[in-house]
């Protein structure tokens, strides 16, 4: 299982303290090029605006805010045209989570709200390959409707040798008995969840025998720690938030993500699987694997290799690097994101090139969810005498604890951190930080 966090081997389903310890027949996402090109580039437009969802309830579809514009997905090293049209009656700011050192598009510092009915372009750079977000729900707390994000990927310059390559996006849905869909940050009362896949509460994968598949997993839920397992099957993780990991089997074939977080995973299909989730209250089928047929190979499938580096630093020189203490769970020091003031003074301001080590207290009662804009980070060992073999931009941390991360400070700019307890009711909060 991948975990931020103790490297435990619970069952499936675990129980609700396993699960937040951790990393913390519908239409299939197929990858594909960008929407188009301009002058050379790719290009996007994404237009927000209302959206109806079938199949979340009984009786008619339920209304909530998406992303329009087809799949996002472009080559590494690309710069893309990105236009975004605002047709919702309220300011849309968008994070680009994942990417490093996309400073121009940082939200809230470098790129300002949207206004109703506004419409903006701006360039983005893809330096790295992986499967990122774009996630519209910086300031989706309490509005009329819940925001979707989209999710974006950038494919690596070489083939990777799968057969197939499916992004499952896993959203959650809290609904009023009246059916209404209620957005984060309001009180749920009696709202009960629902999860889809790809938008789908009946989400089917079709594939034949012995195919090698890449599911990119994306957690798009706002405030749940969530655990998906696939029966039956050997779940190898080769990435996580976006960047490559040696390929190592996930514990009993479950991974488990905070909210905004992602997992690369190889499969090699046996038979049909159901798909569960846990969500630390219950499990959940969301959907199955149909295997049918099967695919005659040339030579058997062997075990995967890692993917290509996206040139992140082998090694982190603890010894000079800059420290820091952060509290979460502490409403005085952070802002909502509405209420946010460039002018506030940063959590913390680190040299460019040097290595940064983040104590993270969460004081909140509840496990809190820590992002990094702008850089990746390293999960120390608790004698700060190693790391986890994987990078992370997001973390969830149990409360009264205190985990330490890493990052080099590679991108001069100012980013976001982000804090936002696992409660439905509770708000995301921001501070930013400075790299000179």
């Amino acid at each position: 299982m991948v975990h931020i966090g103790p490297m435990t081997s619970p069952k499936f389903p675990p129980n609700r303290r396993e699960v937040m310890a951790g990393l913390g027949a519908a239409a299939l996402v197929h990858l594909g090029p960008a929407a188009g090109h301009a002058q050379g580039r790719p290009s996007a437009a994404i237009k927000a605006g209302p959206e109806s969802l079938a199949g979340l309830r009984d009786g008619p579809p339920t209304m909530v805010w998406g992303l329009s514009g087809g799949n996002l997905s472009f080559q590494r090293g690309e710069v893309a045209n990105v236009a975004v049209g605002n047709g919702l009656p309220v300011p849309l700011s968008m994070h680009w989570r994942g990417l490093d050192g996309a400073n121009a598009a940082e939200p809230l510092l470098a790129r300002m709200p949207l206004a109703a009915g506004a419409n903006e372009s701006f360039p983005l750079a893809t330096r790295q390959a992986g499967t990122f977000l774009c996630d519209s729900g910086l300031l989706g707390d309490g509005l009329a409707y819940p925001l979707r994000s989209k999710p974006l990927i950038v494919l690596e310059s070489d083939r990777v040798p799968v057969d197939r390559d499916e992004v499952l996006f896993i959203e959650e849905w809290r609904l009023r008995p009246d059916g209404a869909a209620i957005a984060p940050g309001t009180d749920p009362k009696d709202a009960k969840s629902v999860y889809t896949v790809n938008g789908s509460t009946s989400f089917e994968l079709s594939a034949g025998g012995d195919q090698r598949l890449r599911l990119r997993f994306i957690n798009g839920c706002q405030r749940t720690v969530l655990a998906v397992k696939l029966e039956s099957h050997e779940v190898r993780v080769v990435a996580i938030d976006g960047q490559p990991a040696e390929p190592f089997p996930a514990r009993n074939g479950a991974v488990v993500l905070a909210p905004g977080s992602r997992a690369d995973v190889f499969v090699d299909t046996a038979s049909t699987a159901a798909i569960l989730l846990h969500d630390g209250k219950a499990a959940h089928l969301i959907g199955k694997l149909a295997v049918s047929g099967h695919v005659q190979r040339r030579a058997p499938l062997l075990p995967p290799g890692p993917l290509a580096s996206n040139g992140l630093p082998a090694e982190l020189d603890l010894r000079n690097a800059q420290r820091f203490d952060l509290a979460l769970g502490a409403p005085s020091d952070w802002a909502r994101p509405a209420d946010f003031k460039v002018a506030a003074p940063p959590a913390f301001r680190a040299r460019k090139g040097r290595a940064v080590v983040l104590a993270l207290t969460n004081r909140a009662p509840i496990t809190t969810v820590f992002h990094l804009h702008g850089h990746h980070f390293r999960l120390l060992d608790k004698l700060d005498d190693g790391w986890k073999p994987f990078w992370l931009d997001t973390l969830a941390i149990e409360s009264g604890q205190t985990q330490r991360i890493a990052f080099l400070a590679e991108h001069a700019g100012r980013y976001l951190v982000e804090s936002v307890a696992t409660d439905w009711a509770a708000p995301r909060l921001v501070r930013w930080y400075a790299v000179e």
